[in-house]
């Protein structure tokens, strides 16, 4: 059996839209919930093959570091007239200053002229201890890309994610209504079952 060490868990982000999104979805848990800005940690080379491999980097980076049980999150957008990109380089997209709308910029040309305005959000969720030991999950939500961008809510991508069944962008969404149906929140249910068969009740 695994228990959650010190009652803390830690987000192995300093990404502030991600730690907001996985401390408001970690609530259930009950626990201290810290991340890598409380331990001035910087998160580690994304060297992974696949999201899931990113994730498990970065949660075993934090876990090691802390002696804490790490929740990592590695998401990202893929699109099938760009024979998946940026999928797992999603942030690299954004450049060295993060900056979101020059790549959503950047994204609007290459597919200016694809019939296919398909997408997806993908989001692995791995939660990782000390020794390595490690549950890692994926979730995926299904759009369309939108030009130009549309609502203040959220952050990266979300502005240009269309989500059919809603009718709006995930940037339109409240954030309770995106924590609900998102990719991550999607993982997250995977995640809650598998912890359920390790932890100690």
């Amino acid at each position: 059996m695994r228990d959650f060490i010190d009652n803390k868990l830690v987000i192995a982000s300093n990404n502030d839209g991600k730690i907001i999104e996985l401390k408001e979805i970690c609530k259930i848990f009950r626990l201290e919930i810290l991340s890598n800005k409380d331990f001035n940690i910087t998160e580690p080379i994304e060297d992974g093959n696949s999201f899931k491999k990113n994730a498990y980097i970065k949660s075993f980076n934090t876990a090691s570091i802390t002696k804490l049980v790490s929740l990592s999150d590695d998401s990202g957008i893929s699109f099938k007239a760009l024979d998946g990109r940026p999928g797992i380089h999603s942030a690299r997209y954004a450049g060295e200053k993060k900056d979101f709308f020059f790549a959503m910029k950047k994204l609007n040309r290459e597919l200016q002229f694809a019939s296919d305005k398909s997408c997806k959000f993908t989001c692995a969720l791995s939660l990782c201890w000390p020794d390595g030991y490690n549950i890692t999950v994926q979730g995926e939500i299904y759009g369309e890309f939108t030009w130009p961008p549309v609502g203040e809510h959220g952050f990266g991508y979300d502005p240009i994610f269309y989500y059919p069944q809603l009718k709006k962008t995930f940037g339109e969404l409240a954030p309770s209504t995106k924590h609900r149906i998102s990719h991550r929140n999607l993982a997250f249910e995977k995640l809650k079952t598998e912890i359920s068969k390790i932890i100690h009740e």
